[in-house]
């Protein structure tokens, strides 16, 4: 038998590490190649991760729950082989060759300030400042473990910690313009609370979260706009649309439609942050936001600006049944470059969303509420809705982002039965 090691995989573009939901094996299982050993959680999507060998489970290493970076360990499997059953996982020539490699990861520093959320949420909740964090992965990345070892040995200075007086001058502010250390309260149960655990799809919600509003710079703009010729031309169709295709044509399928035709003529809007550039997204991929239970996914459809409305309403009417029967794949969640969140569904009239790291901006299609407006100075009920986005201020300005909604609501502002063809 030979022991051969089964790494966490990268299960997603940008996904850098996921965390154990559950194993599907035990210790001494038989599983052949490509069987799903367990279920893994990350910021992108929930997948099974498959063996990479045939052979039988030898050891867990990583336990549920517990959160591992792309390439870590996950466990050991026995394969059939010509080595004998008591050689040890790893040899000395691989011990060797690990070594040479993390001292060239440590000489190449590249990587030192990109931090996964876990590393971040665990530095701040301990107050340890990153920046004397001598990191032992690729790139001199600072790891998850990294982090674990010194809290246990308390060796490195925390941020809050005296400057040298050498230094005092030169960096010594105000004591009201320091930042407070971020810090968990302690929060006392009583009797009748219910406590519940943050764990799955919540835990890597929150820590996304944090990384948004704590990386981007957000702020807000809203239009208001007149969709009463969109309301009736699609009320006019949708029961021989439905009898015709098989699934609805919702309001939410318009919207993402004008969305992408302004994206193609506002592509700032369609941008990502990359430190020292903003990378411009040729592809228009709207991500839409999908509710299962408790849990949120963010799947994508790709192309939106090719698609015709008919579309459009497929691919959210496939994303969304695909998301609350636990179907999505790595490969319905990758490559977003925008998203279009229907907030309007739980009858919110405005919002202001958290953008979906690292895009540039996230739309909120809030719901369309019947109004008295003023036409030719005579009031009439017309259909209104809100459009809210939230922008990231180091790409994006006032003036392209009201641009781009003007035209959104322009486009939707002439959809009607004269000049509309959902296909």
């Amino acid at each position: 038998m030979a022991t051969e090691k089964i790494n966490m995989p990268q299960l997603g573009e940008s996904v850098t590490e996921g965390t154990i939901s559950s194993w599907l094996v035990g210790i001494g299982d038989k599983v052949n190649k490509y069987d799903p050993i367990a279920e893994v959680m990350t910021d992108k999507v929930n997948a099974e991760v498959p063996s990479s060998f045939t052979g039988v489970i030898k050891e867990l290493i990583a336990q549920e729950g517990d959160t591992i970076e792309v390439g870590e360990l996950m466990c050991y499997i026995d394969t059939e082989g010509g080595v004998g059953e008591e050689k040890t996982p790893v040899s000395d020539e691989k011990v060797e060759v690990e070594e040479k490699t993390e001292d060239n990861a440590n000489a190449d520093q590249s990587m030192k300030k990109r931090y996964s959320p876990a590393v971040l949420r665990m530095a701040q909740e301990n107050d340890i400042d990153l920046v004397q964090v001598d990191g032992t992965g690729k790139g001199g990345r600072i790891t998850r473990k990294d982090i674990e070892k010194i809290i246990a040995s308390g060796e490195v200075q925390k941020a809050n910690d005296k400057i040298p007086a050498s230094e005092d001058k030169k960096q010594q502010e105000p004591e009201s313009a320091k930042k407070p250390s971020p810090q968990v309260s302690q929060q006392t149960t009583q009797s009748g609370d219910i406590e519940i655990p943050v764990t799955g799809v919540r835990k890597v919600i929150a820590q996304n979260m944090v990384r948004s509003k704590q990386e981007i710079p957000h702020a807000w703009m809203t239009v208001e706009v007149d969709v009463t010729d969109l309301v009736n031309y699609r009320n006019s169709v949708k029961n021989e649309f439905k009898q015709k295709e098989g699934f609805s044509l919702t309001f939410f399928a318009f919207f993402v439609k004008a969305v992408a035709q302004a994206l193609k003529e506002f592509p700032q809007l369609n941008s990502a942050w990359a430190g020292d550039k903003i990378i411009q997204k040729k592809d228009i991929n709207l991500s839409i936001a999908v509710a299962k239970d408790q849990e949120l996914f963010v799947p994508v459809i790709k192309h939106a600006d090719e698609k015709s409305i008919k579309g459009i309403a497929k691919d959210i009417y496939e994303l969304a049944s695909k998301a609350r029967s636990g179907k999505l794949t790595s490969e319905d969640m990758q490559g977003g470059t925008f998203t279009v969140n229907n907030t309007g569904s739980f009858g919110s009239i405005h919002s202001m969303g958290v953008i979906n790291y690292p895009q540039a901006a996230i739309l909120q299609i809030e719901s369309i509420v019947k109004r008295p407006m003023i036409i030719n100075d005579m009031f009439a009920a017309r259909d209104m809705v809100n459009l809210s986005l939230s922008l990231d201020h180091r790409i994006l300005d006032g003036l392209v982002c009201g641009q781009f909604l003007a035209r959104v609501k322009e486009i939707l502002e002439n959809i009607n039965k004269d000049n509309t063809n959902v296909y």
